[in-house]
């Protein structure tokens, strides 16, 4: 046997495993049967599954099923993977074993070899009294962890998207109060259209995203149902009655969420519904993003061939032949992560739609994306809001010199006129590059007092009729 490995066990026999690594055999089988992306867990995956194996380890010693001696250490060990401790030993690649066995048994013989140490013994030693499958998983399955610790995971993510997206929303409001008085063109189909404020784009994109909020808000509220307890089937074989209840209690505690019984143990481990839910708030919040994105990179385009109605901060150069070209980059990379995180969502719902009888096989690659979603979204997020969004400048002088171009201000008239003669005139003044007052008081239509009353643009942009009383 080479210097720097040991013997580690299971039921298939003897493995060798590296001196330090505090891994045993199914991982290191786990090593060498899944070299397919070179990529190892998420963090949320890791707390979780370590925050499960902490309270087990407690409602177990508590319920007389583990020996006080050997619950300690483990509580000790969980304890430190939770705090973030060990990372570099949890090497298991998201494309594995069905259901998640080879991750959870990463996380079962890391905290087992690592209360080993606690108590004392070398990794190497054979008479090691903590069991990876007796003690750490005491009570427990893959079957009901993984579904436990997807949820568990998502729920201790929500909270900083929530809060990058909060910083967002902020941006948002701030440039729509800012804004308020910078009158432009509204554009619909592309082509122009009645006169808006550009504060009142940007105060629907706020709205937009306080939306968007509220969903994911509700998707993670059903996460958290779980139904840790129901270990191989739903059946809860081989764990104490009060198990169930006393886990869902202690995890509360311990992740600081209120978590509660799923009510049906077996539809926990058949049904990946909530977390495909949650996936599809995700979803929907990358379609408002890629949109307001997309607003963004038309209302900056140009400058000299473009709308060029607001500026944004320069963060970089833009092009590596061209001098002086900068690139709507912040709005790009959204683009690209909305597209990824979509990507990921497609992943989600068929890995979900993928379950058998008691239980879905695709969990791992659920687990993963889910993870991997919230993971970009909370940077581009927070890079979106503090690279683009804060630093945008308005342009009002072009807003306006595209407004005053509008032939499409005939609308106001409409009540006057009709929208029959109304066209007309909208036709000559395009036609003819002339403005819509010009038009009518030259066809003497209305009034100047008249008519300038109605062709109000600030007031257009506060809806309403413009004619009669001055409504």
């Amino acid at each position: 046997m080479p210097d720097n490995y040991r013997i580690e066990r299971d039921s298939l026999g003897q493995m060798l495993v590296h001196v330090r690594a505090l891994w045993g055999a199914q991982t290191q089988r786990a090593l060498q049967n899944f070299q397919i992306s070179g990529m190892r867990p998420y963090p949320a995956f890791i707390w979780s599954m370590a925050l499960i194996k902490r309270a087990a380890a407690e409602v177990n010693r508590e319920l007389g099923l583990l020996d006080p001696r050997l619950a300690a250490p483990i509580i000790q060990a969980a304890q430190e993977v939770i705090e973030g401790r060990h990372r570099e030993h949890f090497v298991v690649d998201p494309f594995q074993a069905g259901a998640g066995t080879s991750h959870h048994m990463n996380v079962n013989e890391v905290i087992a070899n690592r209360a080993n140490q606690i108590l004392g013994h070398a990794l190497d030693d054979p008479a090691k009294p903590v069991s990876a499958n007796d003690h750490v998983n005491m009570s427990q399955s893959t079957n009901d962890t993984i579904p436990t610790a997807i949820r568990l995971g998502c729920l201790w993510r929500t909270g900083d998207l929530l809060s990058a997206l909060d910083r967002l929303v902020d941006s948002m409001s701030r440039k729509s109060t800012e804004f308020d008085g910078v009158l432009k063109s509204g554009r619909t189909h592309l082509q122009d259209a009645v006169p808006v404020r550009l504060g009142q784009e940007f105060g629907a994109y706020a709205q937009a995203l306080r939306n968007d909020r509220e969903r994911i808000e509700a998707a993670a509220e059903r996460l958290r149902r779980v139904g840790i307890g129901g270990t191989a089937a739903g059946t809860g074989l081989n764990a104490h009655p009060d198990y169930h209840r006393m886990m869902v209690e202690r995890l509360s505690a311990l992740s600081a969420q209120k978590l509660r019984s799923s009510g049906n143990l077996f539809e926990s481990m058949q049904s990946m519904a909530d977390p495909a839910d949650f996936s599809a708030s995700l979803r929907t919040l990358t379609i408002t993003l890629m949109r307001i994105a997309n607003d963004i990179r038309l209302l900056a385009s140009g400058p000299a061939t473009g709308l060029d109605e607001i500026r944004l901060p320069v963060v970089q150069p833009g092009s590596s032949i061209m001098p002086g070209k900068v690139n709507p980059v912040m709005a790009e990379m959204m683009n690209m992560v909305c597209f990824h995180v979509q990507g990921c969502d497609v992943a989600v719902a068929m890995a979900a739609q993928s379950g058998q009888l008691e239980l879905n096989v695709c969990m791992p690659v659920i687990a993963h994306n889910l993870f991997e979603m919230m993971h970009v979204l909370i940077g581009a997020v927070t890079a979106f809001a503090e690279k683009c969004v804060s630093g945008i400048e308005a342009n009002a002088e072009k807003a306006r010199a595209w407004l005053d171009r509008n032939a499409i201000l005939i609308t106001a008239l409409n009540p006057v006129i009709g929208y029959l003669k109304g066209a007309e005139i909208a036709k000559e003044a395009m036609a003819t590059g002339r403005t819509i007052r010009e038009i009518v008081l030259e066809k003497g239509l209305l009034p100047a007092d008249e008519l300038d009353r109605i062709l109000d643009v600030r007031a257009m942009t506060e809806g309403g009729l413009r004619t009669g009383g001055g409504g």
